[in-house]
């Protein structure tokens, strides 16, 4: 292999704020190389550096050993960088042919589109990566999977040697991530290096050849994979060893069941479901991708409609219509995307976490009291370790395990006692995920419940005082504590058992 990338001593900075100090990495031609830390330790600045969007205070980008400098994104797509970013660029209504050429159209001498030359192309990329789609069909149709290969199309359409992919597998079932490792290896043969950011340690040692970590903007050290485990990559990362990133589950007996679930049916011809929920536990949903874990939880809130639903709430009989009355019964839900429905990201921390419960704050003349809304919002950023300099700074500068508990914030301060997580620990860095899980287990300790939904097993697992198994629209199981194992879960997950009920 030969030196394709070379950082040397990059630094930058923003007011008040040293983002970067005397950064060093080194890409190989033909590696899949590894770039961690926790969110805020400088990977995303350095990667923005390195496409141009953002520019160094000092330091120097080598390509082939040639000094570069981007001053903008063009400029380095054109010295053969290209990056996808975790929300991605498409435009929904154009199809993967269309998106593929965005801005880079080929014409003829008259000035009109050679659809079929660009056709051909596309076709050809996608062939070089190994996937089928539908090169007519608007990308807003795709999935996420294809969305995320015609990025890399795109990409490669503009000849990139250097690939960096952030977080490509935070929305991806495991059959598509595995496929995208292929897709990774295969362009590791063909000479294409790559810079893979993942919050998902096993991943690395799946795909990647060397890692780079990084912490609070400096160098913490490069490493082989062959030479490295996920313990010794967390201490690298948060600067101290995680004994056990999942708090001891409660030894106390479960409490009075606050939210009972008689019955409930998403569709007509969907199957009936039931299930309880007890004060001071943590109900896991799991199940495969598709298996309606969100959607019945999103039914029993009112969020969607259902065709039948039975529902008692602290032993009483309630409708549960939309999510405005599970609010108003202390029903509260933080989403599986909590950017785009969960947090207003242009707002403030106060106005996120006041935003449901405003009359708290109103004075006699309708005006908010400021100053009340100020000094709850302190005490609720103290109680959850919010992390920021002020209740007035921007929800979108924080990462993404402050931003959960901002959504979680708001639900203690709107009185909510029953919690629904879909997903929560989605998207954020080993060191938050610790503390979400402690604070989880702190709410359920005070008497809070919680349902969580997850994709990830060993949360499951390691979270859940017990769990309910869904396959295909149905509760399958409910496995109590003692009972909840990866081969149990996945045993009923997968439809290998009769369906039962449990309590």
């Amino acid at each position: 292999m030969s030196s394709l990338l070379k950082l040397e001593n990059i630094c930058k900075s923003y007011p008040g704020v040293q983002a970067l100090s005397s950064i060093n990495l080194q890409v190989e031609r033909g590696e899949i190389h590894a770039l961690l830390g926790e969110n805020g330790a400088g990977k995303s600045t350095l990667m923005k550096i390195l496409v141009g969007v953002e520019h160094q205070d000092q330091g120097t980008i080598l390509m082939d050993g040639v000094a570069q400098q981007f001053a903008t994104y063009n400029d380095a797509i054109a010295a053969g960088i290209g990056i996808v970013f975790q929300e991605f660029s498409l435009i929904p209504y154009l199809n993967a042919v269309e998106n593929i050429f965005l801005g880079h159209e080929w014409v003829n001498r008259f000035g009109l589109l050679r659809k079929h030359a660009m056709q051909t192309k596309a076709q050809e990329l996608l062939d070089r990566l190994g996937v089928t789609i539908d090169l007519d069909c608007p990308v807003k149709a795709l999935s996420v999977a294809e969305q995320q290969f015609v990025e890399i199309a795109k990409a490669l359409n503009l000849d990139a040697r250097l690939l960096v992919l952030d977080e490509p597998t935070a929305t991806l079932t495991p059959r598509e991530a595995e496929l995208l490792f292929d897709i990774m290896r295969q362009l590791k043969r063909q000479g294409v290096a790559v810079i893979f950011i993942s919050h998902h340690l096993e991943e690395i040692f799946q795909v990647c050849d060397r890692i780079s970590v990084l912490r609070d903007g400096k160098n913490v050290g490069v490493t082989e994979v062959a030479d490295s485990d996920i313990d010794r990559l967390v201490e690298m990362m948060v600067g101290r060893r995680l004994v056990n990133g999942f708090p001891p589950k409660s030894q106390t007996a479960r409490g009075p069941v606050l939210l009972q679930v008689d019955d409930i049916q998403l569709t007509r011809n969907g199957p009936h479901n039931r299930f309880d929920l007890h004060q001071g536990e943590i109900l896991g949903f799991a199940g495969l991708v598709g298996s309606g874990r969100t959607e019945l939880a999103l039914g029993v809130m009112g969020a969607i409609p259902v065709v039948a639903k039975k529902v008692l709430l602290r032993g009483q009989p309630v409708a549960l219509r939309d999510p405005a009355e599970a609010l108003a019964l202390g029903i509260g839900l933080l989403p599986e995307s909590r950017k785009s429905e969960g947090l207003i990201v242009d707002f403030s921390i106060r106005e996120n976490i006041s935003l449901n419960n405003l009359k708290k704050y109103e004075h006699r003349g309708g005006l908010l009291n400021t100053g009340l809304e100020t000094n709850t919002t302190q005490g609720l950023m103290s109680q959850l370790a919010i992390k920021a300099p002020s209740c007035e700074s921007r929800v979108f500068n924080l990462s993404g395990g402050n931003q959960q508990k901002v959504v979680i914030a708001r639900w203690i301060n709107h009185h909510c006692d029953i919690l629904v997580f879909d997903e929560p620990t989605r998207g954020i860095d080993v060191g938050a995920k610790a503390e979400i899980y402690a604070l989880m287990r702190k709410l359920t300790e005070k008497g809070f419940a919680i349902i969580m939904i997850s994709s990830e097993l060993p949360e499951i697992i390691g979270m859940c005082d017990r769990v309910a198994v869904f396959h295909k629209g149905a509760i399958v199981s409910v496995l109590e504590s003692s009972d909840v194992n990866p081969q149990e879960v996945m045993r009923h997950a997968t439809g290998n058992t009769q369906r039962e009920y449990v309590h």
